[in-house]
């Protein structure tokens, strides 16, 4: 595992994930919540998937982590209506 790795998944989740035989996609969802809650790395959200991505879903493109962290970058890419005056004003 690479110092770069380490440094976006320091307590292991992604890994672990990967490493559970049989894990749904529900608790795929749960670990990577877990993991997105209590991240504190310099790296943009974003990228930091795409670097656990390429490390652990090149590997297992079917695996349910693999399709979550895919899912969570689709809704990162896709903008968001803000409401209220925020929304009208900018």
């Amino acid at each position: 595992m690479t110092d770069l790795i380490k440094a976006i998944d320091p307590r292991g989740l992604i890994r672990e994930s990967y490493r559970i035989e049989g894990i749904r996609i529900e608790e795929c969802r749960s670990i990577f919540l877990d993991w997105a809650l209590f991240d504190d790395h310099e790296m943009a959200q974003a990228e930091r998937i795409t670097t656990l991505l390429d490390h652990y879903g090149a590997d297992a493109p079917d695996h349910p982590m693999t399709q979550v962290m895919r899912l969570a970058l689709d809704e990162a890419a896709t903008p968001k209506r803000r409401g209220g005056r925020k929304g009208r004003v900018g």
